[in-house]
């Protein structure tokens, strides 16, 4: 699970209309994260988006494939879908789609208000 450090720097770009997106190295990857809460990864240049069962559908409709990875002969898949290819062509067309991500991200850490505040923001 390999990412540069260049896709890095843009996928946080194109996610920032949540706020101040910070990426941190992770297994060779990157987690991204706004307000200390992750709500992206990036694993071999690929962006995944945090979802629960509020936005999954959403991202299923839009051909989005799961994370998955291997540990010890174990397949494990984690609740972050791919991001759309449409969400990567600019942070305008990101927006929605970082929204949804953090916003499931704030719900899987039971701060409902956090929510509440992101859905103002839009």
């Amino acid at each position: 699970m390999k990412a540069s450090n260049e896709f890095a720097a843009h996928s946080a770009d194109l996610l920032a209309s949540v706020g101040r997106v910070i990426t941190r190295r992770m297994f060779g990857g990157y987690g991204l994260y706004c307000d200390g809460t992750m709500f992206a990864l990036i694993a071999d240049d690929v962006l995944y988006l945090k979802v629960d069962e509020a936005n999954r559908a959403e991202f299923e409709r839009a051909g989005a494939t799961p994370f998955v990875y291997e540990a010890k002969g174990r397949r494990t898949v984690m609740a972050y879908l791919s991001a759309p290819d449409q969400a990567l062509e600019s942070r305008e067309h990101a927006a929605p789609w970082a929204r949804s991500a953090y916003a499931a991200a704030l719900r899987a850490r039971g701060s409902k208000g956090a929510a509440a505040r992101l859905t103002r923001r839009k």
